[in-house]
């Protein structure tokens, strides 16, 4: 069901996550035992695909996206995959009106891969959404080897380096960049 929730992001102009990035998000979704993730960006629903597959039987993913097309699309991929309809709550908004509603400290697990801008913002929600030992995970960490590179001042560039270092600085977080896909930033809240 990846391949074809893939076929349809590109048909709508939607870059889901790339396949390493999934496959990390199933194992650490697996790894921390996720029975509650927030993801902010759906897309198309490949990523989640890959975050329901990680997560424990019963485990509910909520997830924030801003465009109709793409969520619908998302709700067909879970479907297609035979995820159970209680698994999924799929809202459709900006994560920063949302997030906020959430409940503190009842998240195993918050996946970021929204408007790059709001990285920092996800991050200061993602404070108070996780339990102790939560994760959350940033998606797009390298950028296209922007990051890296000092000359590169777009804001998005600009938005993800300074999120690097924050969650670096963050004691609240130990932090590790995973080099898979486009980079993967995660950080362990203590």
């Amino acid at each position: 069901m990846l391949s074809a929730a893939r076929q349809r992001a590109a048909e709508v102009g939607c870059v889901p996550v790339l396949p390493g990035t999934a496959a990390a998000l199933t194992f650490i979704a697996a790894m921390v035992g996720a029975r509650a993730v927030v993801e902010v960006g759906t897309g198309t629903g490949v990523s989640g695909l890959a975050l329901l597959r990680g997560m424990t039987d019963d485990g509910v993913l909520t997830t924030v996206e801003s465009e109709a097309e793409h969520l619908r699309l998302a709700r067909q991929a879970f479907a297609e995959e035979g995820v159970a309809p209680q698994r999924t709550r799929t809202i459709l908004g900006s994560a920063l009106d949302v997030l906020p509603r959430l409940a503190d400290g009842a998240y195993d697990l918050v996946f970021c891969d929204g408007d790059k801008r709001e990285y920092a913002d996800y991050l200061t929600e993602a404070v108070r959404l996780l339990r102790p030992g939560g994760l959350v995970a940033f998606d797009n960490a390298l950028w296209h080897d922007r990051v890296a590179d000092p000359a590169q001042r777009d804001p998005e560039t600009v938005a993800i380096r300074e999120l690097g270092k924050a969650l670096r600085e963050d004691e609240r977080f130990r932090a590790l960049l995973l080099p898979v896909g486009d980079g993967l930033l995660l950080g362990l809240k203590r």
